[in-house]
């Protein structure tokens, strides 16, 4: 059984840049469906079994028509193939009102010949697949939504989470034994797992959506678990049976995402084995993020620039330039020269973060009326990060002062 794995495309993250004066989509969502193409071609290209994409089409439950068109014709090319594609609807896809449609709504309305739209919690044969496999499928469902599906009441609301995750393992370990020995089992969800790792590296904590256990997902008896929600690829089972595999966004979606390589998996899943085979996504637009903490007011504009990587680098790229710095430095920075070297950027973001210094504190015996003009002076240069000879310096002159005025 030959799988390909893919989810949270979000084809129409348009948040930075310009748009392509021939097509009139945005740049951006070029990029989005240029690595979109890039899978359906290998799905038809390495002739696989079955597609399994594991949630998240848009940004939103609300696209725009233009982008359900290119939405639309890559998944019209899989049909075309004879492919069975399984769509799983993600919160992003879905209205949190019962009733509304949803964001692929239209190949189930429609009834787009290979093409399945998964919106609720189900198990599919593998007579009704056409296909030597089976498949449970828990795409994202809203608390209303699952409370519905599951026939549970939300009479005590704080426990609502707690007994739809309940109901959920009992349904899934329900299937599983319902479920043809001999056939290989996917699980796929649209979900947090336990365990889980954003991009920045935050382990996925109970919230305000479902979280699956890790133990329910790594169960002997699936073959492979095919999820979507989180970006960062990651397979949480990994050297063990099954594979339990986030493939990630297709795209950079924002910063939180700079350092992440893309990916899609394509799976040989047996009985009892599968083996998983990364797909990079090539040619993914860059994300430089820098930071600068000046401590000079030296050739700031200098120190900034070199902070950047090199023109070839910077070509193509999404920069953010975060600058912290004291307030009266602001004068210093001179943007137009910054924008000007990052010319060939595809964005450039300039954050200033001026720095307050803090009001002086003084010990809690001592008060300013305590001490004499030179010991308030010593205050102020080390509160002002004055350096160390300097202060010498500056004493010595102050004292000078002083005393040559008490002189006089």
């Amino acid at each position: 059984m030959r799988l390909l794995h893919f989810a949270d495309a979000h084809i129409d993250m348009a948040n930075y840049g310009r748009h392509d004066p021939q097509s009139g989509l945005p740049l951006r969502v070029l990029d989005f469906l240029k690595s979109l193409d890039t899978i359906v071609d290998a799905a038809i290209d390495k002739k696989v079994d079955l597609v399994i994409f594991a949630g998240d089409a848009y940004k939103d439950r609300a696209p725009a028509p233009t982008f359900q068109r290119e939405w639309g014709r890559r998944i019209m090319r899989l049909s075309r193939a004879n492919i069975p594609t399984l769509l799983l609807v993600g919160n992003h896809d879905l209205s949190p009102a019962l009733g509304r449609a949803h964001a692929i709504q239209e190949f189930d309305t429609l009834e787009v010949p290979h093409v399945r739209v998964l919106t609720h919690p189900c198990f599919l044969s593998a007579d009704e697949l056409g296909l030597p496999v089976q498949v449970i499928a828990i795409p994202w469902i809203s608390r209303s939504g699952l409370l519905a599906s599951l026939d549970m009441s939300a009479a005590d609301p704080s426990e609502v989470f707690s007994n739809i995750k309940s109901r959920i393992t009992e349904l899934v370990n329900r299937w599983l034994d319902e479920a043809d020995p001999e056939l290989p089992i996917i699980l796929t969800a649209h979900a947090s797992v336990q365990g889980a790792k954003y991009g920045s590296e935050r382990t996925v904590m109970l919230g305000a959506d479902l979280v699956l256990s890790g133990s329910l997902v790594k169960n002997p008896k699936l073959d492979y678990v095919a999820l979507g929600h989180i970006h960062k690829r990651q397979n949480l089972n990994e050297n063990s049976h099954p594979p339990v595999v986030y493939p990630g966004s297709i795209e950079r979606v924002d910063f939180g995402e700079a350092a992440d390589d893309k990916y899609f998996v394509i799976a040989n899943v047996e009985r009892g084995k599968a083996e998983v085979e990364w797909q990079p996504l090539t040619g993914i637009r860059p994300f430089i993020d820098c930071h600068v903490q000046l401590d000079s007011a030296e050739d700031v504009t200098k120190t900034l620039k070199s902070a950047l990587p090199g023109q070839k680098k910077l070509a193509g790229a999404i920069v953010r330039l975060t600058i912290e710095y004291p307030r009266e430095w602001d004068t210093l920075i001179d943007e137009l020269s910054l924008r000007e070297h990052t010319a060939q950027a595809f964005e450039f973001h300039l954050v200033k973060r001026p720095q307050v210094e803090a009001r002086i504190r003084l010990p809690a015996d001592q008060t300013a009326s305590s001490l004499g003009p030179l010991e308030l002076l010593d205050q102020y240069w080390r509160a002002s990060h004055t350096e160390e000879g300097e202060v010498e310096i500056l004493q010595k002159l102050a004292r000078e002062i002083i005393e040559g005025g008490e002189e006089a």
